[in-house]
């Protein structure tokens, strides 16, 4: 019996929290059992759908390389292996900055194996890796593994100039550990019973770790805590971040045993980040930040007295989504959104003006990466849309020139001019317009011109925004005729910062219903029709998917739910389990605040089932390891379907986590199964 603000709750199907328990286990098995045998006639379509993905792929091919000290570090894939290489190969000269094309069936001169996943995951059903970084000098370097799903990492280490692990080994640590400048240490992050990394570690190579120095705690459970270098090696950063407030501290490289100093104290409601740069001389810090300026401002203050005068560098423009700032010696470059879209632009530190680096198509996703040294000439950069697979520019700075480095091989004839993609804006019911991106293949008419198959995408929470970008897997859909959608609703990030504030806490039934209008839009002007239209969403975007089931269901053929948040207030209730706490800037606080669990209540998909109703077809799939949704969410929502009648299925992977298997075949076989599902709600299977 559950209890709170004078509402009692029978949870008949809350056993399933019991993840140990004998009878737990043979349920999920039983679950998948059912939903192996009810989808067993579409073995075929799955195999079809794999062997597309497969045969649209290079299975044997390399990244392009990034420069770090003296080596260029790239990631090799083998044909028939399951995980990535990590490998490296020596630069050919100190002004070499134009990486090497690489060829994978030739040999690459001075080729160093680093790391083979492959190898590492052998004996494991399961292989992530959480950390991987090579020392500044390039002869050391660590990895942290996860071999369940749970997303808790054991760090190794290898001497890189012999080949032989070094005996340091910490388990249980969060992703992202870090080497000091001078490869003397390792900053790492644990968590705490809740999975909040909470506490930051100094590890000295070839000490014990029961003697690593505690060098941050955060108590406040609303916080997470994480830790790095800049990119100049002047200071290792430690950040701190609520949904709503973040705090950081800051410690010179060189002594990282020294007290830590705080660049501004937190306040509640204030968010901001920094990025060390050196202009005039001068050490400085650039702290991008919301302090009075919705869509944040850039300003620069002085790094040895952050708290003192500010210099606005980028004024706040409404509207206009400042998300952040990477520095370098002599120039920086700010990612920003505007008009539903991500933007890149050059940050001139002495004119303070910002340059934006243009694209042609209406529709892209765009975003700087893989820029590990402090004084290059050009900046790497990743663009891509629904019709233009993933593509690596460098941009050279001097001249403006995009110099193409890469652009993803898709292989079997794919043709960008054969698809097409556009932006439609659905009205919602407070007379908001939604933006909604579509692609579809041109062979089968233009979207709109007829009703068409649609898959239907939305997630609309943590200010996350869904970028237009490209698919292989979704080709297999779109050439048997479905237009794919997504829904930009509020709760996400696509708008600014606005749109997110009205999508969460009290007015998170917004995400709801904007989806639900978005549909009905689509339906209306003729894109679609209900009997072939299918939603899907994970993760939060799957209590999304709750929630319009129970609101809309005859606007839906089917309902795809990832990893699904479908218990909400029973989650959000319950401090002691896995990111509760600081999920209340998200949700509200049930818990103590009658107004919010009343709210809640009267969203939350699990328990709004409807007894009585014509529910789509709902497929949840979900793994038994995740730390992030817990299994027991939709294993109970679908005991409650299926109580009511609906035709739902419950897939379960046993050695698994927030993000699904691991293995690259293994996902392509995960995601056949869901598109193979897909495809037969929309009564495509012999297509």
């Amino acid at each position: 019996m559950r209890r709170h603000h004078g509402h009692d709750v029978e949870d008949r199907y809350e056993w399933l929290r019991a993840k140990e328990d004998a009878d737990v286990v043979a349920h999920l098995e039983a679950e998948n059992a059912y939903t192996e045998g009810r989808t067993a006639h579409l073995e075929a379509l799955r195999s079809r759908i794999f062997d597309e993905i497969k045969g649209r792929t290079l299975e044997t091919d390399l990244s392009v390389p990034v420069r770090r000290g003296d080596w260029w570090y790239y990631g090799r894939t083998v044909e028939g292996k399951q995980y990535g290489i990590q490998c490296r190969a020596p630069l050919a000269s100190p002004g070499d900055w134009t990486p090497p094309e690489l060829s994978a069936d030739v040999e690459v001169p001075g080729e160093q194996i680093l790391l083979d996943g492959n190898v590492e995951a052998e004996g494991h059903e399961f292989f992530s890796l959480g950390s991987f970084e090579v020392s500044l000098d390039g002869t050391r370097m660590l990895y942290g593994v996860d071999v369940a799903g749970d997303e808790r990492y054991t760090i190794r280490l290898r001497d890189l100039t012999t080949g032989a692990p070094l005996p340091d080994e910490i388990p249980d640590t969060f992703a992202g550990a870090s080497f000091s400048p001078d490869g003397r240490f390792i900053v790492y992050t644990t968590v705490d019973d809740a999975w909040r990394p909470d506490t930051v570690w100094l590890h000295e190579l070839g000490t014990a770790v029961s003697d690593d120095a505690k060098l941050f705690h955060e108590p406040d459970e609303r916080y997470w805590v994480g830790a790095g270098f800049t990119r100049s090696d002047r200071y290792l950063v430690i950040g701190l971040g609520s949904s709503i407030t973040s705090e950081e501290w800051i410690l010179d490289a060189d002594d990282l045993r020294a007290q830590p100093r705080v660049v501004w104290p937190r306040r509640e409601g204030v968010e901001y980040e920094s990025e060390h740069a050196v202009i005039d001389g001068q050490d400085v810090l650039l702290i991008l930040h919301n302090d009075g300026a919705l869509d944040f401002e850039l300003v620069q203050v002085a790094a040895d007295d952050p708290q003192g005068e500010r210099r606005v560098v980028i004024p706040h423009r409404a509207g206009q989504r400042l998300l952040g700032v990477s520095t370098f010696r002599d120039w920086g470059v700010v990612g920003y959104r505007r008009g539903g879209l991500p933007r890149l632009g050059m940050l001139d530190y002495a004119a303070g003006g910002v340059d934006e680096i243009s694209f042609d198509e209406p529709l892209y996703t765009v975003g700087s990466g893989g820029n590990a040294e402090w004084a290059p000439p050009v900046l790497r950069l990743s663009y891509g849309s629904f019709i233009t697979p993933g593509t690596v520019y460098d941009y050279e700075v001097a001249t403006g020139e995009l110099h193409l480095r890469k652009r993803q091989p898709v292989l079997g004839g794919y043709d960008p001019e054969e698809y097409a993609q556009a932006r439609v804006w659905a009205p919602a019911a407070d007379g908001t317009g939604i933006p909604v991106s579509l692609v579809w293949k041109r062979s089968f008419g233009e979207a709109g011109s007829a009703p068409r198959p649609m898959h239907l995408y939305g997630y609309g929470s943590y200010e996350h925004s869904i970028e237009p970008g490209f698919s292989v897997a979704r080709l297999s859909e779109l050439d048997r005729g479905v237009i794919f959608a997504v829904a930009h609703v509020r709760g996400g990030g696509e708008m600014g910062r606005q749109w997110y504030e009205e999508g969460k806490l009290l007015r998170k039934r917004n995400t709801f219903t904007d989806f639900v209008d978005c549909a009905r839009h689509l339906v209306a002007e003729g894109y679609t029709t209900p009997d072939r239209l299918v939603a899907e969403g994970g993760s939060a975007g799957g209590l999304l998917m709750g929630a319009v089931a129970n609101l809309a269901p005859e606007l839906f053929a089917g309902i795809l739910a990832d990893v699904p948040f479908v218990d909400a207030l029973t989650t959000i209730l319950d401090p002691s389990l896995p990111l509760t706490v600081i999920e209340w800037d998200e949700w509200g606080d049930p818990l103590h605040n009658p107004e919010v669990y009343e709210y809640m209540r009267s969203y939350t998909p699990y328990e709004n089932v409807r007894d009585g109703v014509a529910y789509p077809r709902i497929l949840a799939v979900t793994s038994l390891n995740d730390t992030r949704v817990l299994y027991v969410e939709p294993a109970k929502w679908v005991a409650r379907l299926r109580e009511a009648g609906v035709d739902a299925l419950l897939k379960c992977e046993m050695v698994a986590g927030h993000g699904g298997v691991s293995g690259r075949y293994n996902a392509w076989r995960e995601r056949a199964f869901e598109l193979a599902w897909l495809l037969d709600v929309l009564s495509l299977a012999d297509a």
